[in-house]
């Protein structure tokens, strides 16, 4: 985990270069917005191994700069430190059923739970846009927006 602070989440997806980036970086925006950041520790990870090393998707870049929203992350997997985590949040029910699968949830004091669980709009499931193009992307930063938004919302 990145930063020092009295909270923290993991935002988690398959390769960690769409979704969870995206949702890290509009976290991380929101909680400095609003002046709250010292009080968080934010990260994000992969459930695979598949991107380790790589920076996000550039769809997914592009759409942060567009809204102003810095992302500087280089895709990790999950390790079991990030278990002592407060709250996981997940992107789809194969992550959300691949952590609750883990070794390490047997003393897991985090909560695992998916980010979309938040959504004021109750759209679950915050798709991979990895396929797609930057109207996907922008969707995934809109989800991210709305349910990072009401996340915070209920935690501070």
């Amino acid at each position: 985990m990145a930063e020092v602070g009295s909270k923290s989440v993991l935002f988690v997806c398959l390769g960690n270069i769409c979704q969870s980036p995206t949702a890290e970086a509009v976290f991380r925006k929101l909680v400095t917005d609003e002046i709250v950041s010292n009080n968080w520790r934010i990260d994000s990870a992969a459930i695979s191994t598949y991107e380790v090393g790589n920076p996000p998707d550039c769809c997914g870049q592009s759409c942060m700069r567009k809204h102003g929203i810095p992302m500087n992350h280089v895709a990790q997997q999950i390790t079991k430190e990030d278990f002592v985590c407060h709250i996981l949040l997940c992107m789809d029910e194969s992550n959300l059923r691949d952590l609750n699968r883990s070794n390490q949830v047997k003393n897991c004091k985090a909560k695992i739970e998916l980010l979309g669980s938040y959504d004021p709009q109750k759209q679950l499931i915050i798709e991979a846009p990895y396929y797609g193009n930057d109207s996907d992307f922008e969707v995934v930063d809109q989800q991210c927006l709305r349910c990072c938004k009401a996340f915070l919302e209920k935690t501070y």
